[in-house]
């Protein structure tokens, strides 16, 4: 933003009129006029680098397929992609300052983009910025394009690059509960259903489960991006072609697979994809569910941590900071609250998203900058969570294994690993003797003659009260069931959500 405060200037005109311009700006008299439009979010475009690389990729796509038809000179051509090239590397990312919430249906960004582009192009070619004479961000850098193919067809790939970082932070963070899952696997606990006791099983199945949840959102995820991958380049204002070349639409989809090395394709009907939205509201509740079972798994997190004296304390989390500024030595779940405030956002951003998708009239959506907007901070918030939450969480996470084999021992849960052998109503009056006296339930067992303590020691075996196959150690397979899962392993598990 330093070049607004540059005291040297060029003069650009557009057709509302001349404005000055920071000599140094690679932006020109369009991008002024958005940045004084748009002062809302105070956030310019360019705190998303996949998005201005996705965008220097679709004018690098084009300026190839003009030079191949002949629609461009080479000269000018090439001056354009080299520029392109720079900008993936990273280059001039702080020259596109337009704010990421702006009217027009992203005009502001399309034409940011083409001024910043042609003004390297210019210099690459030893001319002075804001000589439009010889290098045009309209006539050249925009030729065959319009901002309602450019700018959907940017996202779409933006989203695609940043999805990769995601899934990478994501399968990181299914590892560590995995790894958790076998350091774990030894040790029994209660299971509990709406918070209330249940049945025996082990804290590694506990985790072992939190790593599978996360993988069968990698599997969504990616069935959510494949369908990214129908674009409209070609389709120019509305989806008819106007001002598009002929051969224009053919060479810049495969120029454009190219140099993405995505699988791309135009899309069968042009006006269609231009006004139709709806692939984002697929995407937005991909990632809104990563992250709502994401903040799940905090919440639970917390309530095995929750104590330490007064409650559950079955495990420990690391501690990351002081938790109050009057209580001494108090230490706050911080992270997994962290995790669920980020889910609680991405759940708004698709609300936001599904309105601006439904608020599209006739030929086109003008709400395109706040539905890229939301979908990039999404994508962008779960893969820090992720990241954090594995990092600065579970990775250090310990469990308090003399008070999950005293809650064990006193719990009378082990009751229903008994009432097929002894009866329900024998086992429904052990309990509640049990509950009563605080006495073990094995002890009561024994007592009233119902079982030889072989036979209980036999039925309370850690890996039967948890479902495993002794000799194998892997959980016995239900009639029906469509898998089996390791204990305490990565094996894949049923994936329908």
């Amino acid at each position: 933003m330093s070049d607004f405060l540059s005291a040297q200037t060029r003069t650009e005109t557009d057709s509302l009129g001349s404005v000055e311009i920071p000599a140094s700006a690679y932006w020109g008299v369009h991008t002024a006029r958005a940045h004084e439009n748009f002062p809302i979010a105070r956030r310019p475009i360019s705190v998303y680098p996949d998005f201005i690389r996705a965008f220097a990729c679709v004018k690098q796509a084009a300026a190839r397929a003009n030079l191949e038809i002949g629609a461009l000179d080479e000269q000018r051509a090439t001056l354009i992609d080299r520029a392109c090239e720079e900008i993936k590397t990273g280059m001039l990312h702080d020259q596109f300052v337009v704010g990421v919430v702006q009217g027009g249906a992203g005009t502001s960004s399309n034409m940011n983009a083409n001024e910043v582009i042609t003004n390297r192009a210019l210099e690459l070619a030893g001319h002075a910025k804001g000589d439009y004479s010889y290098i045009n961000p309209n006539d050249h850098t925009n030729h065959s394009q319009s901002t309602n193919d450019t700018y959907p067809t940017a996202i779409k790939i933006s989203l695609a690059f940043s999805l990769d970082s995601l899934l990478e932070e994501l399968r990181l963070l299914s590892e560590s509960f995995a790894a958790k899952g076998r350091e774990f696997s030894h040790i029994i606990k209660v299971g509990r259903t709406q918070l209330q006791d249940a049945v025996p099983m082990t804290l590694g199945q506990e985790f072992n489960a939190f790593a599978v949840t996360l993988r069968e959102d990698i599997e969504r995820l990616q069935e959510a991006v494949s369908l990214l991958g129908e674009v409209n380049m070609g389709a120019t204002a509305i989806g008819t072609g106007i001002n598009a070349p002929k051969g224009y639409k053919e060479a810049v989809i495969r120029h454009l697979r190219e140099i993405t090395e995505l699988n791309l394709e135009t899309a069968g009907d042009l006006v269609e994809s231009t006004s139709d939205t709806g692939v984002f509201v697929t995407f937005s509740a991909a990632l809104k569910r990563s992250a709502l079972k994401l903040s799940k798994i905090s919440n639970d997190l917390r309530l095995l941590s929750s104590g330490p004296q007064a409650g559950l304390g079955e495990i420990n989390l690391p501690a990351r900071q002081a938790g109050s500024s009057i209580m001494p030595g108090k230490v706050n779940p911080v992270i997994p609250e962290a995790v669920s405030q980020v889910a609680y956002a991405i759940a708004g951003s698709d609300v936001t998203v599904s309105m601006a998708v439904e608020a599209g009239q006739l030929q086109l959506n003008a709400f395109e900058p706040i539905i890229a907007h939301s979908l990039f901070q999404s994508i962008t918030w779960l893969e820090r969570a992720c990241q954090t939450l594995r990092v600065n969480c579970v990775d250090g996470i310990t469990a308090n294994e003399e008070r999950l084999e005293d809650m064990v021992a006193r719990s009378v849960t082990v009751i229903t690993a008994l009432a097929p052998v002894i009866g329900y109503a024998e086992a429904a009056k052990l309990a509640k003797e049990a509950l009563a006296t605080n006495a073990k339930v094995s002890e009561l067992v024994v007592s009233r003659g119902l079982l030889d303590q072989e036979q209980l020691d036999d039925m309370l075996q850690p890996q039967k009260l948890a479902g495993l196959a002794p000799e194998t150690g892997t959980i016995d397979i239900i009639p029906g069931a469509p898998q089996k899962l390791e204990s305490g392993s990565e094996a894949d598990a049923d994936t329908n959500a």
